[in-house]
């Protein structure tokens, strides 16, 4: 039998999905560096039995002004993260992974946009090259895409990052490759997740932004999305003090989506920041729910 491209595309896509499902632990995704609020890792409760994912919040392809750079990354989360203490962290706690985000909603008071490279291909070239360096710097092990405004009409995003992220797997930069849309953003990321999902591997929808704030509401959204990202792939989330369904309500949901058959691998939090004036309350509730939920 001949295998052609698109059965294989289909192939490695349920393979990737597959592995989310069985690869042992749960997840736990904590946006980290973005507020300019001085934090260190070690502050963070972190469980043994989960796999925990702090992502740098966040690396831009723009000078301290707000101007595009065409695909050269500079990291602009606080400075308290240093290299030395992402390494010392992964040395005391084997369970702990580290990723850059890429671009977030600004850089100051500039909103930062998905700008169309004129030359795909040269903006692939310098983000290859200014994140591996990143990469290497910081000891990290994945990027998360965070772009949150794109042109209105036909983008090349998709191409661009999926070509990255395949690239960087491709030469063993990265381990890790999650990506995170929201209510108004979730076409062009769709477009990236159907063209690259082998190389995906958890999407960390902000359903914070969708303005629940029941766990009947939260599970109806979830059940959405689900349908289009794939329920192996798919994290719950929370913003503390933030947007969207707020304290035990939050906690309720979870309990929901596990009645109502989801196997929820791993849940995204918005963020450690935050998190800092009420002890990590949410960070160690969602790792006890990770290690003792399983679907009835």
């Amino acid at each position: 039998m001949i295998v052609g491209p698109r059965q294989l595309h289909l192939f490695l896509f349920v393979v990737a999905t597959f592995n989310n499902f069985c690869d042992g632990k749960k997840v736990m995704m904590e946006y980290i560096g973005a507020t300019g609020i001085p934090i260190t890792f070690d502050s963070v409760p972190i469980f043994d039995d989960i796999d925990f994912h702090f992502i740098l919040s966040f690396a831009i392809d723009a000078d301290p002004s707000g101007n595009p750079q065409n695909g050269k990354f500079s990291n602009y989360w606080e400075p308290s993260l240093t290299p030395e203490s992402v390494a010392a962290i992964k040395a005391e706690r084997p369970n702990v992974k580290a990723l850059a985000s890429l671009s977030g909603w600004s850089l100051g008071d500039t909103v930062l946009r998905w700008q169309n490279p004129r030359n795909p291909n040269l903006w692939i070239t310098n983000a290859f090259s200014t994140l591996k360096a990143l990469v290497i710097k910081y000891h990290l092990d994945g990027i998360d895409i965070d772009y949150e405004n794109f042109p209105k009409h036909d983008s090349n995003f998709a191409f661009c990052i999926g070509e990255l992220i395949t690239l960087l797997k491709n030469q063993s930069v990265i381990s890790v490759a999650t990506i995170a849309p929201y209510y108004s953003t979730v076409a062009p990321y769709l477009e990236l997740f159907h063209g690259y999902g082998e190389v995906i591997d958890y999407v960390n929808y902000q359903f914070y932004t969708d303005k629940v704030r029941t766990a009947k509401a939260y599970l109806k959204r979830f059940e959405v999305r689900a349908k289009e990202f794939g329920e192996g792939t798919l994290l719950p989330s929370y913003e503390v003090n933030g947007r969207g369904i707020q304290g035990d309500a939050f906690f309720e949901a979870l309990n929901l989506l596990n009645e109502n058959g989801f196997d929820i691998n791993g849940v995204m939090i918005f963020s450690a920041d935050a998190s800092l004036s009420n002890g990590f309350h949410f960070e160690t509730r969602s790792q006890q729910f990770l290690l003792n939920s399983t679907v009835s």
